[in-house]
């Protein structure tokens, strides 16, 4: 018997540990399905990373569970209760009588670091729940200056007045009886000269997941009706609301890598073809991820980690240029197909065939076991403008539309006599051949050259090998023998971070871009615009 309960001690860990296991599972869907039917954007966390106090009970906590949206915190034993007495930032609700927006206060918890915009002294240095911060601008104030605000509780939206869509104008857009492009820019008049609302889009399986973080920085600062995570909504439903706001005011911001970006350039391109032209947005990147190419020719970098402030990203969103891009259509029509629908497919950075697809498509076994897979041309004929080019002995072809190529190689610039590097709006593109993949890795470490083979407005390839692969601005596939060819599609109107503008402007350039901001025409993107 003493025996049998040695056996029952030995499994008593097992026990308890299936036991908790099931439990937090258990506890995981119910805390899903509250977070589901709450206003508030509430997140969990085991730890937070700096002291913070329990907006209802006022205790110090460790863990528990916060709004990204309006910053209130609260132990778990609490949230249900300041799920119901805490109101979270209202994404649309009436002016005051005098059409002003009212300070929403949220208690305790400030960012680090904050000052008192009475005394100017620094708040939430006390150890406890203390002083006060406006959802909407952000205004700090400590709990015994708040009755001598200079403004009383007038809210301005505070430093990105000019990139918020104010509550009261979703208010004022629900209730209008004729919604009508003239009627939207009435409405937005009351919002400032300079008003250019910024919409987020985020693909939160980018960049390590940065994405699910910076949604929640943005929310915190902006509307969070302006900030999408494009896993739960598609850009081209997202897109909509700049429906609802004045033509040609709108900027998106899109956080991702060059295949997110794509997707919202296509999702525009729907918005053309629904004859909403008047209403397309300027997009701007912020380059999560590896690679970026595009974002890299439009002078946004070659990836984002957190290294400036989301505050930053957004004065950078006043200050870019817009610029015109070109776009692309590939058609791709398989041999002896002819009764099946060619391929389309859309580009904006760059189609190849050959040994750098063959990197994207990780074909690396495939070559090992089959020597011979690029040892003969493998393109049967390539015609520029209408025009049949003599080749080399090439392994592959690369279709280039912008300065970059392979993760920030400059690839028709490198060629030493061409005296300015190609413009993203010529309507041309820049057409190149490799030996071979050391000749890729020769390139791209500035060891060699590729073969220039020229410019034109509309490229056409015979492939004659049984299996090829090839990619679209990083998206590879295998295909047999086939005709490809790339046309013109359409322009999109792209945010510019021109090399004078630096991450540390002051303020006095920040209002000066702020002023300016309002109904851009777009500039041509020259020699000097496309350089990154």
């Amino acid at each position: 018997m003493i025996q049998h309960g040695f056996d029952a001690l030995e499994h008593l860990p097992v026990i308890i540990t299936l036991w908790c296991s099931v439990q937090r599972s258990k506890r995981k869907i119910h805390m899903k399905d509250f977070f589901r039917k709450s206003k508030h954007g509430w997140h969990c966390t085991d730890l937070f990373n700096k002291p913070t106090y329990c907006c209802v009970c006022q205790q110090h906590i460790l863990q528990g569970a916060f709004c990204d949206c309006c910053g209130v915190c609260a132990d778990e034993t609490c949230l249900r209760r300041a799920d119901r007495s805490l109101v979270c930032k209202e994404i649309m609700a009436p002016s005051q009588a005098d059409g002003t927006l009212e300070h929403r206060w949220v208690r305790g918890n400030v960012p680090l670091c904050s000052v008192c915009v009475v005394c100017k002294e620094q708040c939430g240095n006390q150890p406890k729940l203390c002083d006060f911060r406006c959802v909407w601008c952000q205004t700090m104030v400590h709990d015994d200056c708040k009755a001598s605000l200079s403004d009383g509780e007038r809210c301005e939206l505070g430093e990105f007045r000019s990139l918020i869509i104010p509550p009261h104008y979703l208010h004022h857009v629900n209730k209008l009886r004729r919604r009508h492009p003239d009627e939207y820019s009435k409405l937005a008049s009351a919002c400032g000269s300079s008003w250019t609302p910024v919409l987020v889009l985020a693909n939160t399986r980018s960049g390590n997941n940065m994405g699910e973080a910076l949604l929640g920085e943005f929310r915190t600062i902006l509307n969070p009706v302006q900030v999408f995570d494009l896993s739960e909504l598609p850009p081209s439903k997202a897109l909509q609301l700049c429906t609802l706001l004045p033509p040609g005011s709108v900027r998106v911001l899109v956080c991702g890598g060059d295949g997110t970006v794509g997707w919202v350039l296509d999702a525009i391109d729907t918005m053309k073809l629904k004859g909403q032209d008047q209403f397309i947005p300027r997009v701007m990147i912020l380059p999560l991820g590896t690679g970026n190419d595009l974002s890299n020719s439009l002078g946004w970098g070659s990836g984002y980690a957190g290294e400036i402030p989301v505050e930053q990203v957004l004065r950078n969103v006043l200050e870019a240029e817009v610029v015109k891009m070109d776009r692309w259509k590939v058609q791709v029509a398989s041999k002896g197909l002819y009764f099946r629908k060619p391929k389309v497919l859309s580009m904006n950075n760059y189609f190849s065939v050959g040994p750098d697809a063959l990197m994207a498509l990780n074909f690396h076994t495939h070559r090992e076991k089959t020597p011979s897979f690029f040892s003969s041309r493998i393109i049967n004929k390539l015609e520029l403008d209408g025009e049949r080019v003599a080749l080399p002995s090439l392994e592959g072809i690369i279709v280039c539309n912008i300065g970059y190529w392979g993760g920030g190689c400059r690839l028709w610039e490198g060629m030493g006599d061409e005296p300015y590097p190609p413009t993203l709006d010529d309507g041309l593109l820049e057409v190149v051949g490799v030996f071979g993949s050391f000749h890729c890795a020769q390139i791209q470490v500035k060891m060699a050259n590729p073969v220039r083979l020229g410019q034109a407005h509309t490229v056409r390839l015979v492939l004659k090998t049984s299996r090829m692969p090839m990619q679209v601005d990083g998206e590879p596939w295998a295909q047999g023998p086939c005709t490809i060819t790339i046309t013109h599609k359409t322009q999109a109107f792209m945010l510019y971070h021109s090399a004078e503008q630096t991450d540390d402007d002051d303020e006095s350039s920040t209002s000066e871009a702020e002023s300016s901001a309002t109904h851009d025409s777009p500039k041509p993107a020259g020699p000097s615009s496309a350089r990154a």
